[in-house]
């Protein structure tokens, strides 16, 4: 049976590449996996962050766009994104942590059935911090040279949150065509996991009736659901064409293929294979250290490298 494994990664917006890169590495501590550029516009940065081998499921990118304005918050949009820790002490740690360095957050509180930690980062972008279960911290490749200790270092991707006008569409979208199974909820607040998950790719929705999120910096532009290979791409591509939706097509990133569409409230997903992976995927580029592109941009890499500021390596703790 073909199946959504859960999150791939999610994308989000950032005015400035160089303060993005400070917060995710210096104050977050993760690892900086990939530097290289958005395919459809090469001008704009696209950074990942995630576990030491950029593991399906931990991936965090964002889109460099110096003129992005404010966000104008609303509904049909992703609203929050949680990134899993290992312990409730973990929680503790990073609540002196994001207060030394003055990070909006607030009080330990319980967000999707965990604990958690709500905060936001520089661009405004909202976030929680919430307790793995045992099972997840197992998966976990930890990251030697982070500025975080191991005990309490980011896992992968928790529950991301979309809040929405009609909460029953997207439930058909999730139930009906990608199997996933509503484990609790009510009229206004529900939470979903793929078929044969205990706890990989939560998804709570959240019904408001209001005006459509207008995007800017610290929106989020899509989130990818995983998928095993090519054969199980081109499966998942028909089902959502024989859903209705308008699909992208299956297009190759090098990294990995994907498809791209929107749910009837608006809401980007992509489709993501495992691999071939973010890290070792390009002979000779150490994860995150240079600019890594795709084999067909590399005739054009000094154009590409003169539009773009240098970002410093931040994250790694001194030796």
């Amino acid at each position: 049976m073909k199946t959504i494994l859960g999150h791939h990664h999610i994308s989000m917006l950032t005015k400035n590449a160089q303060e993005n890169n400070k917060f995710y590495t210096q104050v977050l501590g993760m690892r900086r996996v990939k530097v290289t550029v958005n395919q459809d516009d090469p001008s704009m940065y696209h950074l990942f962050y995630g576990d030491k081998n950029g593991s399906v499921g931990t991936e965090l990118s964002f889109f460099e766009m110096p003129m992005a304005g404010q966000t104008h918050r609303g509904t049909n949009a992703i609203t929050r994104i949680g990134l899993l820790v290992p312990s409730t002490e973990s929680l503790s740690f990073w609540k002196e942590r994001f207060d030394s360095f003055g990070v909006n957050s607030g009080p330990v509180t319980e967000y999707a059935g965990r604990h958690a930690l709500m905060f936001e980062d520089n661009d405004g972008l909202g976030l929680a911090l919430q307790v793995a279960d045992a099972k997840m911290a197992e998966r976990f490749d930890s990251w030697e040279d982070s500025v975080i200790p191991e005990e309490h270092q980011i896992i992968s991707i928790g529950t991301v949150e979309m809040t929405v006008r009609r909460m029953d569409k997207l439930e058909s979208s999730l139930t009906e065509m990608f199997d996933y199974v509503k484990v609790s909820g009510d009229e206004s607040v529900r939470l979903y996991r793929p078929a044969g998950s205990e706890f990989e790719g939560e998804i709570l929705t959240k019904f408001k009736d209001d005006k459509r999120e207008q995007p800017g910096r610290g929106s989020v532009h899509h989130l990818a659901v995983n998928v095993k290979n090519d054969e199980e791409l081109a499966y998942w591509h028909e089902k959502v064409m024989e859903k209705g939706f308008r699909s992208t097509g299956i297009i190759d990133r090098h990294f990995f293929k994907s498809l791209y569409f929107r749910e009837s409230n608006g809401i980007m997903f992509e489709i993501a294979t495992d691999g071939p992976g973010l890290v070792g995927t390009t002979a000779g580029i150490e994860a995150g250290e240079k600019l890594d592109l795709p084999p067909y941009m590399e005739v054009d890499r000094a154009e590409i490298e003169a539009k773009l500021s240098p970002l410093d390596m931040l994250g790694k703790k001194d030796k």
